[in-house]
């Protein structure tokens, strides 16, 4: 069967921040959302430094080659962060987060860094595709291998330091793997702007319930936005849906700080 995506996407500002420091990118391929940090200015052009970088990944591709060209898009976006931070010094704080999707009929790679999420709406049941690359998740993992349970009060300390981001310094690998899409699958990415105020029952009941993309995008950022909207909101959603019923593409979209850079 040919497959393709329906997608929509949208990031917001939130309700706290000055600036927009989230990038959104969702075309025919590719969707990812990267979530920048850094102070003034600098998670701005992180993120929309690592969106620009993706983007010509956004055409089709063989699926023998999706890992492996997903990893080495990202390499290169790392290596763009870190001449820019040679070339700024007043942005050597910058990093961001990643979470991308780059498909090829069924086939799909998945890459992943930070704490954006990625989520799977399947057969009415949400799940959670990607772990978070913070420290209090680090130290769960550490104490569930030694058949111990962690410290509640130093997780709780711990939830948004992140041990892994893109921020042009060597050794920032991505969480890589091949996934097999299935007709029917409508696929989530977003920043933590969504994933921290919003829960994953509310947004399970949102996803499920609103059948256009642009829709469900539009009404998970203002749940976020009417839970506070503490930090930017961006999210993607593609549906997988069979190529002749797909109308006809409108082009890609790019949303946040990569839309004004």
């Amino acid at each position: 069967m040919n497959v393709a995506i329906r997608y929509a996407a949208g990031s917001d500002i939130g309700c706290n921040r000055e600036n927009n420091e989230d990038s959104g990118y969702a075309g025919a391929w590719l969707i990812a959302v990267a979530d920048g940090m850094g102070g003034y200015a600098g998670g701005e052009v992180a993120s929309s430094t690592v969106i620009g970088s993706l983007r010509s990944l956004d055409t089709a591709a063989p699926k023998d080659d999706l890992v492996d060209m997903l990893g080495r898009a990202v390499a290169e976006a790392n290596e763009k962060l870190r001449i820019v931070r040679e070339e700024r010094p007043d942005l050597s704080r910058m990093g961001t987060t990643l979470t991308a999707m780059l498909w090829s009929g069924e086939s799909v790679a998945l890459a992943h860094v930070g704490d954006s999420r990625g989520y799977l709406l399947r057969d009415g049941e949400l799940f959670q595709m990607t772990q978070d690359h913070t420290m209090d998740e680090l130290l769960k993992a550490e104490a569930e291998q030694a058949g111990q349970q962690a410290d509640p009060a130093e997780t709780s300390r711990l939830s948004h330091v992140l041990y892994r981001v893109l921020d042009g310094r060597e050794d920032r690998e991505p969480d890589l793997r091949l996934r097999e899409a299935r007709l029917g699958d409508r696929y989530l990415l977003c920043s933590d702007g969504l994933s921290g105020p919003v829960d994953a029952q509310a947004i399970y009941e949102v996803v499920s319930a609103e059948a256009d993309p642009q829709r469900a995008v539009d009404r998970l950022i203002e749940l976020a936005r009417d839970n506070g909207g503490p930090d930017n909101i961006t999210a993607v959603i593609a549906d997988v849906v069979e190529a002749e019923h797909l109308p006809a593409p409108g082009g890609p979209l790019v949303v946040g700080a990569a839309a004004q850079s």
